[in-house]
């Protein structure tokens, strides 16, 4: 290694580790090393409430058909009649729009019912599946398959949900099928596809009802598939391992604080990265932010009260787990929680003050911060950049494979609303580069050159990338990223799973061949389409699609 290479690298290092807390919103402007904003579009006609990424890096978004008329009309005189629209019965707008991630170009799609606080989870085909909604929506599924021209559109098929499903959570399981959790005053589950049309296709969760407080605190419940197969699933405070053929196996502690984490509070949550390289594998689930117990009565009277600035960490796979808590540089509630490459996660959108909900929110938090697992815990948190817009309700924010965050939404209103308001509805379109995407970056970053585009479970692969200066195997990772639906503030699916390395060889000229095995099982990770990415000294290569099965 040259002496140049050997300084980059040191300097390289010393900018992770010294990337240290601030305390405070006024931040300097926009850095490499706090990463980069982008507005993509000022307007794309709709405010994106929800976000599915899919493998043909299309950006799926979406937001309800009772706002009234969106500022997208439908293509070809097309207009959607529905009598039973609490909004406008004869409606020429769009509600949902297909966004092209590599040519920064969008298309209207048609909704036909409300999809209003709905779900959604990706099949192994590639086929997304949308889950609920409101009012005509709240028993439909929809189903939208991408596709090689321009015509492609929802499918739906009303009635077809033994439950109403307003404000559920979906999980893909390992043999393909999706399960729904909870909703409104749904204190059950049921499973996509269905086994049973009837009430025999129905499981009661307890659970459910007893997490239920004067304010709900319990919607869009958090949930996460173990390696072992069980559900892990977190509502308001408390949290148990579902074995999903209808029997609680263990309930963990309650998080401290005693002040809840769901919607209308909104923390957030993901399943930290699976580390196949380990001698176990470890699942440990992160919770963070949220709002005080009282904090949705009190913003219903104009009282906005703090957010909570608290993480919480908990290693499932002890004995007896405790949950190991931190403190975030700034309170956030609303905030979404994404995994980005390089295995650290970033809290995004949100608020400081209030919950969510209509007018509930203040105080917008535009800066994001990261948290770096690999190091020590006073250490962790970083400010990044701020964005010009804030984010509150009904924002949503994803990873694309090109290793940006997408952001869009915001619109804490019941319709559309912009003007008169402090925070006036959002049809923009923004992208966030972290700062693994900086220019000083490129020496180290890896280009993936040719890979198989099906990963077997426990089979040998081979990828090839390039690489103007590589450091040795040790700086080295290739990582699963399954793509998440994102809305009020959890990105569902959501997962990472790191190959088990088997070696790398140099082929080339700076490129070299790495192979690596396929994940274990389907539990670790369900089959299906993801993102991989080569990581090198800390700085990710754009990623690939590739199918696991």
């Amino acid at each position: 290694m040259s002496t140049n290479m050997i300084t980059f690298f040191l300097t390289l290092v010393s900018s992770i580790v010294s990337n240290t807390l601030v305390f405070c919103q006024t931040l300097p402007p926009s850095t490499g090393r706090q990463g980069e904003w982008h507005l993509l579009h000022a307007s794309i006609g709709i405010s994106a409430m929800h976000m599915q990424v899919l493998h043909d890096n299309k950006l799926i978004m979406f937001d309800r058909t009772d706002f009234g008329q969106s500022n997208l009309s439908l293509p070809n005189g097309l207009c959607r009649y529905d009598s039973q629209d609490t909004a406008l019965e004869i409606d020429c707008t769009a509600h949902s729009v297909l966004y092209d991630i590599d040519t920064n170009t969008f298309r209207p799609l048609m909704v036909q019912t409300d999809t209003w606080c709905s779900s959604g989870a990706v099949l192994p085909n590639g086929t997304f599946i949308q889950i609920g909604g409101f009012n005509d929506g709240d028993h439909t599924v929809r189903s939208f398959t991408p596709c090689i021209d321009e015509y492609c559109d929802w499918i739906e098929f009303p009635n077809y949900l033994i439950e109403r499903r307003w404000y559920a959570s979906n999980q893909i399981l390992p043999n393909g099928r999706i399960i729904i959790v909870g909703g409104r005053r749904q204190f059950n589950y049921e499973f996509y596809p269905q086994m049973y049309s009837s009430s025999l296709g129905l499981f009661r969760l307890s659970f459910l009802a007893e997490t239920s407080d004067q304010s709900e605190n319990n919607l869009y419940p958090f949930l996460h598939l173990l390696p072992d197969g069980n559900l892990y699933i977190f509502a308001n405070t408390r949290s148990i391992l579902l074995d999903y053929n209808n029997r609680v196996l263990k309930e963990y502690p309650r998080i401290p604080g005693n002040d809840p984490r769901n919607y209308p509070s909104s923390g957030s949550s993901v399943l930290l990265p699976l580390d196949e390289n380990l001698p176990n594998v470890v699942a440990e689930i992160m919770v963070c932010g949220g709002a005080p117990i009282d904090g949705f009565s009190r913003a219903a009277h104009g009282s906005y009260g703090q957010a909570l600035s608290t993480c919480g960490r908990l290693n499932v796979n002890d004995e007896n787990p405790t949950w190991v808590m931190e403190d975030m540089p700034i309170a956030r509630v609303m905030g979404d929680m994404l995994l980005l490459p390089t295995g650290d996660v970033l809290i995004i959108n949100g608020a400081r003050q209030g919950t969510a909900g209509w007018e509930k929110g203040h105080a917008p938090v535009r800066a994001p911060i990261l948290y770096r697992l690999s190091q020590p815990p006073n250490r962790r948190f970083s400010f990044m950049s701020t964005s010009p817009k804030p984010r509150l309700y009904h924002s949503s924010a994803v990873l694309v494979p090109d290793g940006r965050v997408i952001v869009g939404g915001s619109n804490p209103h019941m319709y559309y609303n912009f003007t008169g308001v402090e925070f006036p509805t959002d049809l923009s379109l923004e992208a966030f580069s972290p700062p693994y995407l900086a220019e000083q970056y490129e020496v180290v970053r890896p280009r993936i050159l040719t890979q198989n585009e099906v990963l077997g479970y426990g089979e040998f692969s081979a990828l090839v990338f390039t690489v103007p200066e590589y450091f040795s195997i040790k700086f080295l990772s290739v990582r699963l990223i399954a793509p998440s639906f994102t809305t009020h503030s959890f990105s569902m699916n959501q997962r990472m799973v790191v190959l088990k390395l088997i070696g790398a060889t140099r082929v080339a000229p700076n490129t070299f061949e790495v192979t690596v095995r396929g994940p274990s099982t389907a539990e670790i990770a369900p089959q299906g389409y993801y993102m991989l990415f080569v990581v090198h000294a800390e700085i990710p290569s754009s990623g690939v699609w590739v199918k696991v099965q």
